[in-house]
């Protein structure tokens, strides 16, 4: 696949319309496990930036036995809007009642997972494996197409390897079938995060289709947003774990970037890591919390220059009183001048 010319950013659209649903600023929240719940997509309503929100993985096969009011998959506010469900999905069969069931939930758009690399997701023939089944591609977005008139978007990565014609091909079988926006991770299927993203072949991508391409992978900070909008070309740009880590990445590049107006704050990680505890401890169920703290902390200890010693404490603690107040005892012992770079 050939490396294409950079892209000025000023040609870039600062707003995405997709059918009723407008995405302003272009900026997207990613869909990951254990991390994009309500919880955490709270505290980033509240810096701000974020264009469209996004659930957890979402097994199309369970999703309709789920219950919204307990389910933490399905916990949402008021203020999570707009949000868009992300389906797990291997056949179309899968997707009538899921579909059925996101209408209930008043989704305010549909996203398929074409992309998740995970093995265990894989054997079933979902995620990225889809690629490897463009017939049944074809059947599951045709009639998810057929069930909802909601925004229809798929996330997919840049396939098994270097080949362009298969890559453009199946990014032009999911237009045809009716899919309203693309997000593109920039890896290839088996390659790890710590792999640098291939953000120019999403250029190549954008040749091909005339629908939204969003670029996913590798942004962590402002810098990183406005080069990759540069190289990719892209519409709009989808943030996973830099905004996993600070909160207010959002705000930060819908401002410098996309020139939102967005007042900056000082950000208090002790009291962003404490709004996330409360908003555990008021919606979610004593079973689901720690978990899902443990999750968080993992990434926003990155903050830290010494944020392992956070990440390990919380870690190891039996209940979520112990986390906090071992996550207090590091905050005390941890001022704002013993930031590691990537809190800065």
């Amino acid at each position: 696949m050939s490396m294409k010319a950079e892209t000025n950013l000023q040609t870039q659209p600062q707003a995405i319309r997709v059918r009723n649903l407008l995405i302003d600023p272009p900026l997207l929240l990613a869909p990951m496990a254990g991390l994009t719940h309500s919880a955490l997509r709270r505290i980033m309503v509240e810096f701000g930036g974020v264009g469209l929100l996004s659930t957890e993985m979402l097994s199309a096969r369970r999703l309709p036995t789920e219950n919204p009011r307990i389910s933490p998959y399905l916990i949402r506010t008021e203020r999570e809007r707009p949000l868009s469900y992300q389906l797990l999905i291997s056949t179309h069969e899968e997707v009538c009642r899921a579909i059925d069931a996101l209408h209930a939930l008043k989704a305010d758009a549909v996203d398929l997972n074409m992309g998740c690399p995970s093995l265990s997701v894989g054997k079933f023939g979902a995620g990225a494996m889809l690629a490897e089944r463009p017939d049944e591609v074809r059947r599951i977005v045709a009639e998810a197409r057929k069930r909802t008139a909601l925004p229809l978007s798929a996330k997919i990565r840049l396939g098994s390897g270097a080949d362009s014609g298969k890559l453009k091909t199946f990014c032009s079988v999911l237009e045809a079938e009716g899919v309203d926006m693309l997000t593109v991770h920039a890896r290839f299927r088996d390659e790890p995060f710590a792999r640098n993203p291939r953000w120019s072949y999403i250029s190549e991508i954008k040749e091909c289709i005339k629908i939204p391409v969003i670029a996913n992978g590798g942004v962590f900070s402002a810098a990183d947003a406005e080069k990759c909008m540069r190289v990719s070309g892209a519409d709009g740009l989808m943030l996973g774990r830099g905004a996993a880590i600070r909160p207010w990445l959002f705000a930060e590049i819908a401002r410098s970037v996309f020139g939102a107006d967005i007042a900056e704050t000082t950000v208090s990680l002790p009291d962003v890591y404490a709004a996330f505890i409360e908003a555990l401890n008021s919606d979610y169920r004593q079973v689901y919390r720690l978990g899902r703290l443990k999750e968080f902390t993992h990434y926003f200890a990155k903050n830290y220059k010494f944020g392992h010693s956070l990440a390990s404490a919380v870690q190891s603690s039996g209940s979520m009183e112990e986390a906090r107040e071992r996550a207090e005892k590091f905050f005390a012992n941890n001022k704002a001048d013993n930031l590691s770079a990537a809190g800065c």
